[in-house]
Order: C-alpha cells, then structure tokens, then sequence
C-alpha cells in the first residue's frame, strides 16, 4: 500500500473505533491482508490494538503476529492461553514460522503449548529448535522435495502430478542419495525444458553448493544476495539434507538487519514499540542518556582546565562549538561507512588498514577545506588573524582524529564482542568532543596565555 492509502485505512479503523462500529470494523479487517493489519497493529495504541484484536479472522492471526514488532507480538502471546496459541502455531503451514511464534514464548508457556501440538508437528518443530534462531538451521525450513539422481525426468514429473502441489517458492528440487545425503539440484525449468527420458543426474546442477545448518543468518543472506538465490539447501555436520531457506525468510532478516542498525544507532531496542507506554519507553532511554551525559561532563571538565584562556578571549567561547560539531559530523560518516562495511562483509582485517589511510585522507582534504573557509570568516568577524590560525588548525585535527576514530572504533568494539552500531556512536562523540576541545583551546592558550 502506498503512503495516502495506508494513512486512510488508519483513518477509517480510528473512526470505526471511536464510534464502536464494530460491523465496520470487522468489513475493513476482512478486506485487507495480514501485513495490513500488522501494520495497524503496529501504528496504533495499545487500547486501540486491544479492540481490533478480537475482530481478526482466527486463520490469520499467526501471519499477523508474525508481521508485527516483536514487543507487540510478545505482549499478545502473554496473553492467549496454551491452546489459543497452538491453535494458532497449527494455522501457520511453515515450520520455521512456527519456530518464530514458539520461541517468542514465555518460558512458562513453552512447555505447555509443544505438548498441545500432535506428536509429528512437535517433532518437526523441535528439528528446526534445535539451531539457534540467527542461523541457517533456525530459518530453514523442513518442507522441501527430494529426488534420486538415477530416475527419469518422466518419473520425476509423474510424482509431481500425484502430489498435487509443492512447497511455496520451490524453484528447484533437491537430490539426495539412499542415506539423504545432499548431491546436487534440479532447477524447474531443466526439467520442463529437457527430454522426459533424460536421467535426473544428467541434468541435475551439482554446482550448486549447501549451506551448513550453523552459519548465521547475515551470512544466508549475503550468499542470496551473490548468487541470487530464490531458495538454498541446509545440511547438517554429515552433509545430510535436512532443509531449505527461501528468499521470503532472508527478506526478513535483511530487513531486520537493517532495523537493528538504525535503532542501535539511536540507543534503542530493535524491537521498540512506537506505543510502548512512557515509563517503559523512559526507562530504556535513559540510560543511553545517562551514558552520554557522563561524556557531557567529560568534554565541560575538559572546558574547565581552560576558564583562564576563555575569560581573557570572549571570542574563543564563540567559536568553541563548531570544532567539536565538525568533528563530529565527519566522524559519524565514517563511522556509518564502516558500520556498513562490517555488517555487509565488506570489511575485514585484509583491508582495514587501506580503508584507515583513505578516510584520514579524506579528513585531510576536507579539514583544509573547510579550515580555510572558517578561518576567514573568523578573521574578518573578530579581525583578530590569530582567531581565524587558530580554529582552522583545530579543525583539520579534529576532522582528521573524527576520521580516524570512525573508522577504528566500530573494529574495535567488534573485536571486544560490542555492538559497533549501539556504543560507537557514544564513544566517537566522546572522541571529539575532547580532540576538538584541546586542540582549539589548547594552541589558543600557547597563543594567548
């Protein structure tokens, strides 16, 4: 939906509720899909959720949950009962969806709500439990079709017909010897396109390599991303076939990927509820705030061994802030740049150092740039040449040290086992606030004092 569509939709449920027309409400509910009204979930208060809730088809209501933030889908599932929630789990007809609702679960609820679901859909649940959620094992999913390498085409398409249907987004189906070890892969159209007499293992791709169960989600994504996969087979330790990843799950976890960097980049929680209640909200920002106000009074402490010098030069404690913001600014590029860079793959100890030397280089180019460009307002704002030297040799060692440690701190942190996304920010600031400080004040204190 675009922008005005989803806006009007918005405007049409807040009406339906505030005049408690649940007639209405129910019409507009049943006309639009379960993302749609995940989305409604997700941009309206809590009393309103609580209100739309009950009118949701029972056969949607795990695609909702599944499209909701996880706050939101933490907090309905703490309130359906074990039943409700594996009716529910049985609704959803892919496993690793099934996977994401059980483990959303309270503890207390875990237990009880597997031993609700039959024996054969808790033992392919618990196939998929075994891995860990940000893992090819814990995206995959069980529901795959598997050959032998010596039928024909002809029989391969005759057990397609009495099937009756395939698992969505199947694009090729998998090849395994008598002990299910993975061989290669027949891509749909070879065997539309080819002689129905021809053998599977003359026509199957064996370039198509596995993924292991245990390598991370970031990296499923980014071998879909290089080869362009709609989906990919998942091996265990013996090379046995024991699932499939496709492209609708990797989405997720790109998109996921990228809430995570753009949340951690403010001090919040990936799964932030917009509507979150205020004390809560509060709470959780808090102390990111207390955090940044310790490297407040860090920088002022730094300000203060320099009272004399401000006291003599009112025209210092003018310029004072533009150094460290322009240090800053730079810094927080880098930094973005090389978050990136990590979080893609991209970067690596083989060429962090020539990724160091490019963006000092380009601190140094833009530091004299704009070291000119504010020297020479300041000279002619306090006609003083000494003001004007001063700032813009501050600045082209502030721009330079912001360069440096954007591009060294988010490696390090990553080193250490620290989120580069959610402290980097925190310590760059931090960073030039200080080299920006001492760097201005100090060679105005060598020049003046």
């Amino acid at each position: 939906m675009i922008e005005n569509d989803i806006e009007q939709l918005r405007q049409d449920v807040t009406l339906a509720l505030e005049s408690d027309n649940t007639i209405s409400l129910s019409s507009i509910l049943n006309a639009i899909n379960a993302a749609q009204i995940s989305h409604l979930l997700d941009s309206l208060p809590p009393p309103q959720r609580d209100l739309i809730w009950p009118q949701i088809a029972p056969g949607i209501l795990g695609e909702v949950l599944l499209e909701t933030g996880d706050e939101i889908r933490d907090s309905k599932l703490r309130e359906l009962s074990s039943d409700e929630i594996a009716g529910i789990i049985e609704s959803l007809p892919d496993v690793d969806d099934q996977a994401d609702i059980i483990l959303s679960l309270p503890t207390e609820k875990l237990a009880n709500t597997l031993h609700t679901l039959d024996a054969h859909k808790r033992q392919k649940l618990e196939s998929v439990l075994s891995y860990h959620q940000d893992t090819a094992g814990g995206l995959m999913n069980i529901d795959q079709i598997t050959i032998r390498a010596d039928v024909s085409l002809d029989v391969v398409l005759r057990y397609l017909r009495i099937r009756g249907e395939m698992p969505d987004h199947t694009d090729q189906l998998f090849v395994t010897d008598r002990y299910d070890h993975y061989l290669g892969a027949l891509y749909l159209g070879d065997l539309l396109t080819n002689d129905p007499d021809d053998r599977v293992k003359d026509i199957m791709r064996t370039d198509i390599a596995a993924m292991h169960a245990h390598i991370s989600d970031t990296e499923v994504a980014r071998e879909f991303q290089s080869y362009d996969l709609i989906s990919a087979p998942i091996v265990d330790e013996e090379h046995k076939l024991i699932g499939r990843i496709t492209i609708d799950d990797v989405v997720d976890v790109i998109r996921d990927e990228g809430e995570h960097s753009l949340m951690s980049m403010a001090g919040l929680s990936d799964d932030e509820d917009m509507f979150s209640p205020a004390l809560i909200s509060a709470r959780r920002r808090g102390i990111w705030l207390g955090i940044n106000l310790l490297t407040a009074f860090l920088a002022a402490g730094v300000i203060g061994i320099f009272e004399n010098i401000l006291e003599q030069v009112v025209a210092l404690a003018i310029l004072i802030t533009i150094v460290p913001s322009m240090g800053g600014i730079a810094g927080s590029q880098t930094l973005t740049l090389v978050i990136r860079g990590l979080a893609l793959g991209q970067l690596g100890s083989s060429n962090y150092r020539s990724l160091i030397k490019k963006e000092i280089t380009v601190g140094i180019l833009n530091g004299l740039l704009w070291a000119l460009v504010v020297s020479t307002f300041s000279i002619l704002w306090f006609e003083n040449f000494n003001i004007g030297a001063i700032i813009g040799f501050a600045l082209v060692v502030n721009l330079i040290a912001g360069a440096f440690a954007g591009a060294v701190i988010p490696i390090f942190l990553r080193q250490i086992g620290v989120d580069p996304a959610i402290a980097g920010g925190v310590v760059l600031t931090t960073v030039t606030d200080v080299v920006g400080i001492v760097a201005f004040l100090g060679l105005a204190t060598l020049v003046f004092g």
